[in-house]
């Protein structure tokens, strides 16, 4: 068993847990939306996704984000999983990440959404 994010308790007063598939899934959003430079040890760890969201909206913008999310996915999370598509967009005050990607230890495909509403 995992320690559950972010970090709480159970009924029972012990660390809340979770399991590997959750585990996977709450690391993508650590990733997602840590900041690069907010880890101290880390600095180069995080996606930077919510500093783009106030950027002017362009198809490079996209392009680089994709690209960004892509390759940090693949650099800190590449023994764990192999995505297979990411979609990052935007809508008023919310950003949304659709990410569809297979469990290396399993063979398990999931798809999942990941969202932040900005205020």
């Amino acid at each position: 068993m995992n320690i559950a994010f972010p970090l709480r308790f159970d009924a029972t007063g012990r660390t809340a847990t979770c399991d590997d598939a959750r585990h996977i899934r709450d690391m993508i959003e650590v990733f997602l939306f840590t900041a690069p430079g907010e880890r101290v040890n880390r600095p180069d760890f995080g996606s930077g996704l919510l500093q783009m969201t106030f950027a002017p909206n362009s198809p490079e913008l996209a392009a680089a984000l994709h690209y960004t999310i892509r390759a940090g996915l693949d650099r800190w999370l590449g023994d764990l999983i192999e995505v297979r598509s990411l979609e990052v967009s935007g809508d008023d005050a919310q950003v949304l990440v659709d990410i569809a990607y297979a469990v290396r230890r399993t063979g398990a495909i999931v798809e999942t959404r990941f969202d932040r509403r900005l205020s």
